[in-house]
């Protein structure tokens, strides 16, 4: 079952997103939806938040080969590094714009995974800037929030002159 991403500006993208707590069946099932929706566009992870279900779930998946997804539920940065990594970030949920955004190159976050183990792992370069991306959007933020102010302004002009 592939589900449909919302559109921004939905008030959902902009709403924090509740803790999941036991992992269960109907939780690996929205999963593997997320999973099946990455892999239908290009992109490297996907919020549920995004599908509009607003539980704290989140999958990754930048290798180059796909498939090794990580699915991370009630995600947490304990650290991050001071040396940044920048990419062009984008969302699913605002299709035609995107902005390069500076994001610590490495992570340490605290998640449940697919076997409701509470584990640690770091994420770096690329993974690293997937995964707070995903964060951010279960915190109710755009990668665009993460813009100067006068860069976020020019941004979100150009998203209302575009008629998006």
């Amino acid at each position: 079952m592939t589900r449909a991403i919302i559109p921004w500006p939905d008030k959902r993208l902009r709403t924090k997103a509740e803790p999941v707590g036991e992992i269960t069946d109907d939780v690996r099932a929205i999963w593997d939806a997320m999973i099946d929706v990455v892999e239908a566009m290009p992109g490297y992870g996907l919020a549920a938040p995004q599908l509009g279900v607003m539980l704290r779930l989140a999958v990754v998946d930048c290798s180059e080969e796909r498939g090794r997804a990580v699915r991370l539920a009630d995600p947490e940065i304990l650290a991050s590094s001071e040396d940044m990594f920048e990419w062009e970030e984008a969302s699913p949920n605002l299709p035609g714009v995107s902005a390069t955004i500076s994001r610590p190159n490495q992570v340490t976050v605290a998640f449940t995974d697919a076997e409701g183990n509470r584990i640690r792992q770091d994420f770096e370069g690329l993974w690293s800037t997937s995964v707070q991306h995903q964060i951010d959007h279960l915190n109710g933020r755009m990668y665009f929030e993460n813009l100067s102010r006068v860069k976020r302004d020019m941004f979100l002009k150009k998203i209302r002159k575009s008629g998006k």
